[in-house]
């Protein structure tokens, strides 16, 4: 079939609705494009924001070498973060929001000041940040089995699922982010290793390239938003039951509990 915007944004939006996955749109879609995508993408903020949803973010995907080689491509892609996907290390969140979660360990970005490209450096960037945050990203699909190309995922909301900060802050001139090393942990199991460096060379420069892709659509990245820049390891399913932790040397720890909440 052809393009139609708001049939693909309605088929995701009943995804998370009644939890059942649609088919590749890539599958679905004659030629589906990166900006087709966007459009798909955008049209879903656009009725979440008109339910009342707060756009509180950004987060960046396909930052590591790995996942574009996985996917065929050569850039990232980015997401919207709304208040309603912001969880805290108290709560329990609850594995049937979801419908194939899966955890990364992430060294967030909080802003001190907006960011608008295009033209947007590290530098500036480094002068934007106002607190460096360890943070843990949930990463859903409402593609079937996770059989997503590059405009599955974007039309997906960039695969968002949700996130979690931690509580410790740091200022950005007190941590190297591209040397920081971190581990992911799963009821007490390492799962996965790594640093910084595995975000484009620099979780700085993934700010930077949203900043520049958001500013040639008319956006700015603004004050207090969060930003989540990559994956420093792969990605690791989760289910009922589980404790992930992201620990980030110099940085510390961030932990999510998934359970089924009843009500």
């Amino acid at each position: 079939m052809t393009l139609d915007v708001p049939a693909a944004a309605k088929a995701l939006l009943q995804a998370y609705r009644t939890g059942e996955p649609v088919e590749p749109l890539a599958k679905q879609v004659e030629g589906l494009d990166i900006d087709g995508a966007y459009a798909i993408q955008l049209a879903q903020v656009e009725q979440w924001l008109a339910g009342g949803a707060v756009v509180k973010g950004h987060k960046v995907g396909l930052t590591s070498a790995a996942m574009q080689q996985q996917l065929g491509v050569d850039q990232p892609d980015f997401g919207h973060l709304t208040d309603g996907m912001f969880h805290s290390e108290s709560e329990v969140i609850d594995i049937s929001a979801f419908l194939q979660p899966r955890v990364e360990p992430e060294i967030g970005f909080i802003l001190g000041k907006p960011l608008s490209g295009p033209g947007v450096t590290l530098e500036q960037v480094a002068d934007a940040v106002e607190w460096v945050v360890p943070s843990l990203e949930i990463i859903d699909s409402r593609v079937r089995d996770w059989k997503i190309s590059i405009v599955d995922t974007i039309a997906d909301n960039a695969s968002s699922g949700g996130l979690v900060l931690g509580t410790a802050r740091a200022k950005l001139s007190d941590v190297d982010v591209v040397e920081t090393t971190g581990s992911l942990k799963v009821n007490d199991s390492i799962v996965g290793t790594g640093k910084g460096s595995a975000v484009l060379g620099n979780p700085l420069s993934a700010v930077a390239w949203l900043a520049n892709v958001l500013g040639e659509r008319g956006v700015s990245l603004e004050a207090g938003h969060v930003v989540l820049p990559g994956s420093i390891t792969a990605a690791v399913a989760v289910s009922d039951g589980d404790e992930v932790v992201a620990t980030f040397d110099g940085l510390g720890t961030v932990t999510a509990r998934f359970g089924k909440v009843s009500g």
